[in-house]
């Protein structure tokens, strides 16, 4: 058994009780066995996006969801473990953003500015609007950007592993960045580190921007995450209608390798209806 903490931003604190410590490397995108996903050809799709390609899958069927990848990853692996559960009550739209996944690189550096304009312009692209978007990592940093930068296109929000600035990450992680920096990056292993160590930017994301966030949103994290719990914290607080999971003996990878605790606490949060001033 394990322990859920669970706190709204009014502090009503809730816990559910499970199970048992995973060891995950943290960097490590080859996620534990996730057993590939059936997103199947058919459900594929590409658009023109700010003069390049964007590929995304859609799959099932009921409100839009927008599952928004870690970096490095795709919406077919980083939720492969939420896929098909997922796409039993809601329309799933999983976009890989530039040089990731299925989608084809371009030229020039990575900004979560870029992919979250992207990301933006795909919904707009598809004619959705309200949608609830649950994100990972870098993703749900671009979960973040867009309800403050697009807040029509947002409903509610599920958010794993966050960071609004590179201090966020553990002192450990920050080490290790350090030193795999190249002064030229070109790959896009290279481009994701140099993305990391630099961004999000104060313009891109701050706690004043969060406190200007209207919709809910769940703040979730292992306690053993790359980006430290005191950090989460901040970004909770920040947040006038969040609430927050903290997830134990678990790290970075909460989305493979805590399905069975995380799955039914987003789909009950999802299922809320919003808060009403």
């Amino acid at each position: 058994m394990a322990i859920f903490q669970v706190m709204t931003r009014r502090r009503r604190v809730r816990v559910a009780i499970a199970g048992t410590a995973l060891i995950l490397g943290m960097w490590n995108l080859i996620l534990s066995d996730t057993a590939n996903a059936a997103i199947r050809p058919s459900e594929w799709h590409w658009a023109s996006i700010h003069g390049h390609k964007i590929y995304y899958a859609v799959k099932g069927k009921g409100p839009t969801l927008l599952l928004l990848h870690g970096g490095g990853d795709s919406g077919e692996h980083s939720f492969a473990r939420q896929l098909d559960g997922f796409s039993e009550h809601h329309r799933l739209v999983a976009p890989d953003q530039v040089g990731q996944g299925r989608t084809p690189d371009v030229s020039g550096p990575l900004s979560y500015t870029a992919m979250m304009e992207d990301t933006a312009a795909l919904l707009q692209h598809l004619d959705f609007k309200h949608v609830d978007v649950v994100g990972f990592s870098d993703g749900g940093i671009l979960a973040l950007m867009l309800a403050v930068h697009h807040p029509e296109l947002v409903r509610r929000l599920v958010v794993s592993g966050v960071n609004i600035s590179p201090e966020g990450l553990s002192a450990d992680n920050l080490e290790t960045l350090r030193g795999t920096q190249n002064p030229n990056p070109k790959t896009i292993d290279e481009r994701l580190a140099h993305l990391w160590l630099t961004s999000p930017t104060e313009s891109e994301l701050s706690l004043a921007m969060l406190a200007k966030i209207k919709q809910p949103v769940l703040v979730i994290s292992g306690d053993r995450d790359v980006v430290t719990l005191e950090h989460t914290l901040k970004i909770f607080h920040a947040l006038p209608e969040a609430q927050l999971c903290v997830l134990p003996g678990t790290e970075h990878t909460t989305f493979s390798s805590r399905p069975e605790w995380l799955n039914p606490i987003i789909s009950a949060f999802l299922g809320r209806s919003p808060s009403r001033p």
